[in-house]
Order: structure tokens, then sequence, then C-alpha cells
């Protein structure tokens, strides 16, 4: 029987690996499945980012507790505790997108006259 502490190890490598095929895979894709992809990692409930920020949340917990026992320094912790926060608000912005990322993949190909217009990029940032 393997170790029990190296099964985490072994799972963080495995997840690491399947986020690379996914990325790899959705550059492939056509553009309304390319869509419905992004809109479940952008899901803040149960998708990939949504994930990694319940992750590293879970990280802070952890690193605050060893800091506090002087096992880790204490930038450790306010780095994690950081990402944490900042990784929770990009996955609230993101996830307010997931709806219209849905209803551009449930759209069928379709080959129109004219072409859908370009839409001006606006950068817009609240925090």
């Amino acid at each position: 029987m393997s170790h029990p502490a190296l099964y985490p190890v072994r799972l963080a490598d495995e997840i690491a690996r399947q986020l690379g095929q996914l990325a790899d895979d959705l550059s492939q894709l056509p553009p309304p499945q390319a869509a419905q992809v992004i809109a479940r990692v952008l899901d803040p409930g149960s998708g990939v980012l949504g994930g990694i920020t319940q992750l590293v949340a879970t990280g802070s917990v952890f690193a605050k507790d060893q800091a506090e026992r002087g096992a880790l320094p204490a930038e450790v912790r306010l780095a994690l505790g950081r990402a944490s926060n900042e990784l929770r608000d990009i996955t609230l912005d993101l996830g307010e997108h997931k709806d219209t990322l849905l209803h551009v993949g449930a759209q069928p190909a379709t080959t129109a006259a004219k072409p859908p217009a370009p839409a001006p990029l606006v950068v817009r940032r609240r925090r």
C-alpha cells in the first residue's frame, strides 16, 4: 500500500497535467464548444476556477495556522491570503459572464451572410 500522504501530491500533479491537456484541447475547439468549456471552467460554484480559489483559500488557512506556530514565515501566510482574496474577486467577476458564454456556446453554427461586427474592447476594472 502506498503512503497516504503521497496521494494528494500525485493528485495535484495529475490535475496540473489535465489542466494543460484542457488548455491544449480548448485551443483546437470550434468557437461554440470553446465558449461552453470556458463557461464551465469559470463557473464560480462548480468550475475549475472556483475549485482553485477554494484550494488556495484552504491553503491560506493552513499557512495562517503554521505561521502562528512559527513553522512558516508570515509573508507566506500573507501572500496566500492575498492570492485567495484576489482569486475570489476574479472568480466572481468572471462568473458574471458564464451565462453569456453558455448562450454563445448554445447557438448553432451558421454561415451568416454578414459576419458579426467586432465589439470594441473596453477595460473595466472594479475593486
